[in-house]
């Protein structure tokens, strides 16, 4: 069970799920394509970092979470160190996005949720800017009823 559905309170429902974007992790995939022809044209000893890099993308990937509830917003990484982030939608200031140039080629960002005197980033999350207008459209969708 994920993260995000363990902390669902009473009458909370999920209304979209922001995903970690593999393109985020281009310099790592150009890295291990290198030590892979290395690897067979010199030494197996080029395994370890290759196993190392693909160990951490994959540690990455499954453990980040984000995710818009009807409530709140909800996020979640890392693996031995948990860090997690919950707030509610009428506490939220605003939502930035940076992208580097690499992010803005392949559609990946660093999402900052303002809020309540912080800013919590939540790094490598794919189309970033469609889960900032989502979010959005939900809070205004929200507080106008």
């Amino acid at each position: 069970m994920s993260y995000v559905e363990q902390v669902l309170g009473t009458d909370e429902n999920v209304v979209m799920k922001a995903k970690v974007s593999i393109f985020a992790f281009v310099v790592e995939l150009l890295a291990i394509l290198v030590l892979a022809i290395l690897c067979f044209n010199a030494s197996f000893l080029f395994i370890v970092p290759i196993l190392f890099l693909v160990a951490r993308m994959y540690i990455i990937i499954t453990t980040t979470e984000l995710a818009l509830t009807n409530k709140k917003v909800i996020a979640k990484f890392g693996l031995i160190r948990r860090n997690t982030i919950e707030l509610r939608l009428e506490k939220i200031e605003s939502i930035r996005v940076d992208q580097g140039i690499l992010g803005r080629i392949f559609n990946y960002g660093t999402i900052f949720i303002n809020g309540a005197g912080s800013a919590a980033p939540i790094p490598f999350i794919g189309t970033p800017i469609d889960f900032k207008r989502k979010v959005d459209e939900y809070i205004e969708n929200k507080l106008s009823k």
